[in-house]
């Protein structure tokens, strides 16, 4: 396995990537769990919307990174972070590893990358965000293997 800067050609594949990773997490979990109306209002673009977001999380003018991880030419996933320039912080902005490679150590491997290349920026701490509902079960499971502590945070959504 091969971690890498982040180039231009690589956008098309990790919008597929991010869409394929977070896909049943719309379609299976939040919006079952919200009903339509909700859904609809909240993430009823989810697809356009990481198609823009995906596009602007590399801008190393801004502090913003992505490493690729791959194997053979084969996309195994990739992180996006950020440093703030006033507080020795960073975040893990988004990860997303391809299906056929979790539990292979490529989470792992993105993750130090980033965190590694935040220390060189000064950052003292990072932040990594996740869902406390069952798809995002095994993402804080890893991230508390990392040595991450959890927050505990209650979201609430209610049909008017």
């Amino acid at each position: 396995m091969h971690v890498r800067t982040y180039v231009d050609a690589d956008l098309a594949r990790l919008i597929d990537l991010t869409i394929d990773t977070f896909g049943p997490f719309y379609e299976e979990s939040f919006r079952p769990l919200v009903g339509e109306t909700i859904f609809t209002h909240q993430h009823g673009e989810w697809r356009d919307d990481y198609r823009k977001q995906v596009a602007g999380l590399h801008d190393p003018a801004q502090r913003k990174y992505v490493a690729i991880a791959e194997q053979d030419g084969v996309l195994l996933g990739y992180v996006a972070w950020s440093v703030e320039p006033v507080r020795p912080k960073g975040t893990v902005e988004l990860l997303a590893v391809s299906a056929p490679y979790r539990r292979s150590n490529a989470a792992t491997a993105l993750c130090e990358h980033a965190f590694e290349a935040m220390r060189a920026e000064k950052a003292e701490y990072v932040e990594i965000g996740t869902g406390g509902d069952d798809f995002h079960a095994p993402a804080r499971a890893f991230y508390e293997s990392l040595g991450c502590v959890k927050l505990p945070v209650a979201v609430y959504f209610r049909e008017l």
